[in-house]
């Protein structure tokens, strides 16, 4: 049985959520593998709208088993309330559907306070992050001081931890003119926690080994996009994890032959939240509009989101860089009633052609993009089911798409709706 991993080619809020959920019906198994309660995914079920941004979106599903994998940093207050408000609509969790990995490390409160105090200080030049203590957990993480889910579990050395993990953040609190972390309340709280997350603790590189020796069918959900990843995104203004198709093996514990097929999810035109580079960004009433119609507000942060035409160059580099084998092409009905759209296929920079975006944010803030102008169309594609359904300038749009990111169109979502959704190739058939 083949095994999928979704991921984002731009810069997130591609509209994974709902393909995740779309293909979790064929899956026997949902994975998160990387970011933290950052992500935010939507999910619309029967009229019934559902937001997640920890658990897998393999949760509204019954009869599925949901990991949160190694590569993810869990705050274990926001777990609870996520799962709380999940079971609130209905939603039944449990030790039995749900397990997170014990070598996972917690975002702490003073994470948070971190985060924020940072990112006040960096007044203008901040990078916009959503200020739940995802950066820091992971710097954590790296400078082996992190306390992870499983050393809840060892109660006669989590002092010991806590002491050591303060040690460095409580100078760095002094040093932004910030009280320090209280110890012993730090322990509490932890200690509060512990009996609420400890049972759904496990070795899931062991439970996916067994399920994919079993034949199950395992979905690997990503959080961000690739233009947000630490490493091949657009730097500094990125997330602080590894948000590529290679990752999917490295924060689950799987050897890369545990991926068949990968699914880039891709908006068919570009946003973003938050600073950084955005070669099409729009300033003008089309901008404005795209954002109206496809309702562009985080699902974290409730920010508006900057929008712009497609750009085709972005997304045909994350296709290499994640081995991408087909994608999801959503929100295409957000382009109904436009007389002309553009997709950007080229760069500039300084007078000379660029077929990439440079690694370099001097390089990047020089880009000017190279447009080709299409035919938009009237009619309305949203809810359609079949390319039967599709305006024939839509079908060229999508076609044109294809041919220049150098990867075919999967599938292709017309609306929240889960089942608003034509398949051209099933993932999970590899």
């Amino acid at each position: 049985m083949a095994n999928v991993v979704v991921i984002g080619t731009q810069w997130g809020d591609e509209g994974k959520g709902k393909i995740v959920d779309w293909l979790s019906e064929r899956a026997d198994v949902v994975v998160r593998f990387q970011g933290g309660h950052n992500a935010g995914h939507t999910l619309v079920i029967d009229g019934v709208t559902y937001k997640l941004n920890l658990l897998p979106s393999g949760v509204v599903r019954g009869g599925k088993i949901s990991i949160i994998g190694n590569g993810v940093v869990v705050d274990p207050w926001a777990l609870m309330e996520e799962i709380e408000g999940m079971r609130a609509q209905g939603i039944a969790i449990s030790p039995e559907n749900l397990s997170v990995a014990e070598n996972a490390p917690l975002i702490l409160p003073l994470h948070r306070v971190l985060d924020q105090a940072r990112e006040s200080a960096l007044g203008k030049a901040r990078i916009g992050t959503t200020g739940r203590g995802i950066g820091p957990a992971y710097e954590d993480k790296v400078a082996r001081r992190a306390i992870r889910v499983g050393d809840l579990a060892e109660p006669q050395v989590l002092g010991e931890k806590v002491d050591r993990l303060l040690l460095h953040h409580n100078a760095l609190l002094r040093g932004l003119g910030l009280p320090e972390v209280d110890r012993d309340g730090l322990i509490q709280a932890l200690e509060e926690i512990t009996p609420r997350i400890l049972p759904f603790a496990g070795a899931i590189w062991k439970q996916l080994d067994e399920a994919r020796r079993a034949g199950k069918r395992i979905l690997f959900e990503g959080a961000q996009g690739t233009m947000l990843d630490i490493d091949h995104g657009t730097y500094p203004f990125v997330t602080s994890s590894n948000s590529v198709a290679g990752q999917a093996a490295v924060g689950s514990g799987q050897g890369p032959g545990a991926v068949d097929y990968v699914l880039g999810i891709t908006k068919a035109y570009t946003t973003r939240v938050g600073g950084g580079p955005f070669p099409t960004e729009l300033h003008d009433d089309v901008g404005k509009g795209l954002g109206e119609r496809g309702r562009e507000f985080g699902t974290v942060t409730g920010r508006a989101r900057r929008c712009g035409w497609f750009d085709a160059v972005l997304v045909r580099q994350a296709v290499k860089v994640n081995g991408i084998d087909g994608i999801a092409l959503t929100k295409a009905d957000v382009l109904d009633g436009m007389d002309e759209l553009k997709v950007c296929t080229g760069y500039r920079i300084d007078g000379e052609s660029l077929d990439h975006l440079p690694a370099s944010s001097v390089q990047q803030a020089k880009v000017e993009p190279v447009y080709e102008v299409m035919e938009g169309w009237s009619e309305n594609t949203r809810g359609a089911r079949s390319w039967a359904d599709l305006p024939a300038t839509a079908v060229k749009y999508i076609r044109r798409i294809e041919e220049i990111i150098g990867a075919p169109v999967a599938m292709l979502s017309t609306s929240p709706e889960r089942e608003d959704t034509i398949l051209v190739h099933d993932p999970f058939a590899d």
